[in-house]
């Protein structure tokens, strides 16, 4: 059995102990049950078939025992579940983004991080968002997983018990590097966090266009070093002529300013012949000019 870590763990566990213990056991007495016919009732031991009447007392059995089970599994599924959709009142509460394929989390002071760093014992409220397609946030140690979905709001909370580092994975395939989408949370003392927020939150010399596009996974797709991915590399590539398709149409453009901006905020607009279309979602409601702006600065320099 995985970890348990939170104050979740011990009701999903029960509730999975309870839902496999019943399955195994009917699985064992049909199976049984079935072998016994085979060899009680086969042609040889029964040459004439009998004809068996109703019976109402079996039938009532049959249908009350499942039904009976089915509530229990359903009521110990809910004692689990109901907590989990309760928001205690003083849960800290942070922003998750999912996006092809990243995880990212934004902080209440605006700290963004790619990774998620809490404090022991502290209830903790997620609220999930996606920026292109579906996600599913999962935390194995946790026994949490919420889905986020494009336009809508969805929310998970969690309280850790036990200090460490745990995976965060995606559960819903969402696309050709869905298996990409691995970060974790780290379960600190409040002490551990005060002192890792306080370091965090001070601004390095990182160039702030690159910052913007780790933030935004722009290198699950793109790389720097001239191999191809997903979409094409940003080695060398402003000031470069390209050809690309522009409503079914080749024409030749110079990767300049317009250029790099237009594809951050409208990316199938004219697509680089070669890459597939459709992969790179719109960022025109994500970033603003100034971002877009230090990213270009940023490519500029590779």
């Amino acid at each position: 059995m995985r970890t348990a870590a939170s104050t979740f763990a011990q009701g999903v566990d029960l509730s999975l102990y309870i839902i496999a213990g019943i399955s195994i056991f009917f699985l064992l007495g049909i199976t049984a049950v079935m072998i016994y016919f085979v060899f009680r009732y086969n042609k040889k031991r029964n040459p004439k078939s009998s004809h068996i009447e109703g019976n109402n007392t079996i039938e009532v059995v049959w249908t009350a025992v499942p039904t009976i089970l089915v509530m229990v599994m359903f009521y110990f599924g809910w004692l689990g579940f109901r907590p989990m959709r309760t928001v205690p009142d003083n849960a800290m509460e942070i922003t998750a983004y999912g996006q092809m394929w990243k995880f990212s989390f934004e902080y209440p002071d605006g700290l963004l991080t790619d990774s998620l760093v809490i404090p022991i014992h502290q209830p903790v409220k997620l609220n999930l968002q996606s920026r292109d397609v579906l996600h599913s946030f999962f935390i194995p140690a946790f026994r949490i997983k919420e889905d986020l979905v494009p336009g809508k709001n969805n929310y998970m909370w969690f309280e850790a018990t036990t200090e460490g580092r745990y995976d965060i994975m995606c559960a819903e395939y969402c696309g050709q590097l869905h298996s990409y989408m691995l970060t974790s949370v780290t379960v600190v003392s409040q002490e551990q966090y005060d002192a890792w927020l306080g370091k965090a939150s001070v601004k390095t010399d990182i160039h702030p266009g690159l910052a913007i596009m780790k933030q935004n996974a722009c290198f699950t797709c793109h790389t720097t070093d001239g191999s191809k991915l997903i979409g094409p590399s940003l080695k060398g590539i402003y000031g470069k002529k390209e050809v690309v398709e522009t409503n079914g149409v080749e024409r030749e453009v110079t990767i300049d300013d317009t250029y790099i901006r237009e594809s951050i905020k409208q990316p199938n607009a004219d697509v680089v012949k070669g890459y597939a279309k459709g992969l790179m979602i719109p960022y025109d409601q994500v970033l603003n000019d100034e971002q877009i702006s230090d990213i270009i600065d940023y490519m500029k320099t590779l």
